[in-house]
């Protein structure tokens, strides 16, 4: 299984509550949607604003090869993603990383 983790800020001017209500109504249905591997997807949303991130995002894939397919069809523009993404998120500040998870 590969996971990605995703670590992003909401646009200048949103209130949390507005962020949290506008990702989890209107953007995590668009993305699970669109399916093309998708396994899991997660929201943790930060109570600090710890680093000014207000929600590390979880992606739960088979492999890689199903990561990257996702990926690709994700930001066509045909699916609406990047585009609802410039409604409450400040792109310039989004960082995602592939990681290995080890637990104990």
């Amino acid at each position: 299984m590969l996971k990605v983790m995703a670590f992003l800020v909401r646009k200048p001017g949103l209130t949390m509550d507005e962020f949290v209500d506008h990702y989890e109504n209107h953007h995590v249905p668009l993305i699970v949607s669109q399916g093309h591997g998708l396994l899991g997807y997660k929201r943790n949303y930060i109570r600090d604003g710890a680093d000014g991130v207000d929600v590390v995002s979880e992606f739960y894939f088979a492999n890689e090869a199903s990561y990257r397919s996702w990926a690709a069809a994700m930001y066509s523009p045909e699916t609406g993603v990047a585009a609802d993404e410039a409604n409450f998120l400040d792109r310039s500040k989004t960082r995602s990383y592939v990681v290995e998870e080890h637990t104990s």
